[in-house]
């Protein structure tokens, strides 16, 4: 019996398998300085400073402060401000809360985001063939209510469940967060299921450790794939791969 044929539901990841980030975080940071009349700050040093606040951040505070109960508006100011400080720049209350203002809105829309063009296409066709669709990532609320939809990527058109890890409590490598997606896709058995992601760490092998079909995705042509193929994994360019790899195992006209 071929894989198509079995599967009942296939979960997905978003950043780097559905969506990508468009510029650089430095674009965002020198924007919203600019509109409250500062001069950019350096991109480089941004950049590093977000790591470090964002690694404590997430090591501190796990799934955007579900546990402390931290509201996610507090999160990314605790984070973006550490940024700043960690970057040189340290700013009066009242122009800091402009300029965050501004940064959580940019990343609370889709101006940093870009949709890859088989995306879409490929969520319309599982959903075509009966499969049910969830999502899958280490995201927050927005995410869901806001930024998905904003993209064209809607509950009920594209994708029927979503598992985020700042709505959980719990977020990936930890197979948990994928037991919780086959609770909610009906309870659907791990064989019946294929999850499609672009980590070994966060996707492959904890998907295969509750009994779900997994491949990756390596869009960006990463020198990690390499090391993935001689792990056993299925690593595939594009959605319209993988779509072509279910239809390959079937009748064509099924496709």
């Amino acid at each position: 019996m071929s894989l198509l044929s079995r599967l009942r539901c296939i979960t997905v990841d978003v950043t780097g398998t559905l969506i990508a980030y468009k510029g650089e975080l430095g674009d965002y940071y020198c924007m919203a300085a600019k509109s409250v009349g500062l001069p950019c700050p350096d991109y480089k040093r941004v950049h590093q400073g977000f790591k470090l606040a964002y690694t404590e951040m997430v090591n501190k505070y796990p799934c955007f402060g579900f546990a402390a109960k931290m509201p996610n508006i507090v999160w990314w100011k605790t984070c973006v401000r550490d940024s700043f400080v960690r970057a040189g720049y340290e700013y009066d209350e009242e122009t800091f809360e402009k300029i965050f203002r501004r940064i959580y809105a940019s990343f609370g829309s889709s101006a940093p985001y870009t949709v890859f063009p088989d995306s879409q296409s490929f969520l319309r066709w599982a959903r075509e063939k009966g499969i049910k669709v969830g999502i899958i990532s280490n995201a927050e609320y927005r995410y869901q209510d806001v930024i998905l939809p904003a993209l064209g990527l809607n509950q009920g058109t594209e994708w029927d469940f979503g598992v985020f890890s700042g709505l959980e409590g719990v977020e990936k490598p930890d197979p948990r967060i994928y037991e919780i997606a086959l609770q909610r896709a009906g309870n659907i058995a791990p064989e019946e299921t294929l999850h499609i992601g672009d980590s070994m760490r966060k996707d492959y092998v904890p998907a295969r450790s509750v009994g779900m079909n997994a491949l990756l995705l390596d869009r960006f042509r990463t020198p990690d794939a390499e090391e993935w193929r001689k792990s056993g994994a299925i690593v595939l360019p594009d959605l319209v791969a993988v779509q072509e790899l279910l239809c390959s195992e079937k009748s064509a006209s099924a496709c």
